[in-house]
């Protein structure tokens, strides 16, 4: 069932009769009428509203590993920040919230979009912040967390962090995904200068590859 977000009479009547609801809304890049603010703090306020309307008062809210409402730099994480309190502090609803680092699976965003850069690249690879540090979580590893929270009151109000139980640096997961699909592809690390330069410039092609605010959320190791 497709809804506007911005439609509370719409998101109130799907609420209706409901247990819960989980919100994973997201984006990683703002494009169009795409912005942060309102997919990160503003459709969680409408949750919240058409929530309290139908009666529904268990709310399971997707974050992000540092997210922050004072962050200086990262639109993301502060907006992601700016959801995740505003939820949490909504009287009457029992919340949890999950701070996954990067998430993988079938269909991810994450290597699929790496291994579509790599087959349209030379055998150099220029990365911006290769050093950056993931803890990847498996897809089915986050859902099972979600089914455990709704079963298990103790759980509200809590903030769960969620990562893998290796650690590893961008550079090492782009190789990674380069041998999966059979390209000798030799993953060089951008010095600072130039991966802000390559933020700027990625920003404003078509499909944003990488966004000076993807730089920005970079200089945090999501672990």
């Amino acid at each position: 069932v497709q809804a506007a977000s911005s439609d509370g009479d719409a998101l109130r009547t799907l609420f209706q009769d409901s247990d819960a609801v989980v919100n994973l809304v997201g984006i990683l890049n703002e494009s169009g009428s795409s912005r942060f603010q309102t997919a990160h703090v503003e459709l969680p306020r409408a949750v919240v509203k058409a929530m309290r309307e139908a009666g529904v008062t268990r709310l399971l809210h997707m974050s992000a590993l540092n997210a922050n409402v004072n962050e200086p730099n990262s639109r993301y994480l502060k907006t992601k920040g700016e959801g995740e309190d505003l939820v949490h502090h909504a009287p009457g609803l029992a919340v949890t919230s999950f701070r996954p680092s990067v998430v993988f699976g079938p269909g991810d965003s994450f290597f699929n979009r790496f291994a579509t850069l790599l087959r349209l690249s030379p055998p150099l690879f220029p990365l911006a912040c290769a050093g950056a540090r993931f803890a990847p979580v498996y897809v089915g590893d986050v859902v099972e967390a979600m089914v455990r929270a709704l079963a298990d009151d103790k759980l509200a109000g809590q903030r769960l962090e969620l990562c893998g139980p290796e650690v590893y640096t961008l550079q090492k997961l782009v190789q990674y995904t380069a041998g999966q699909i059979g390209k000798n592809t030799l993953v060089i690390g951008l010095p600072d200068f130039a991966a802000r330069l390559q933020g700027y410039v990625l920003g404003v092609m078509p499909g944003k590859p990488f966004t000076i605010d993807n730089y920005y959320s970079l200089q945090k190791d999501s672990v």
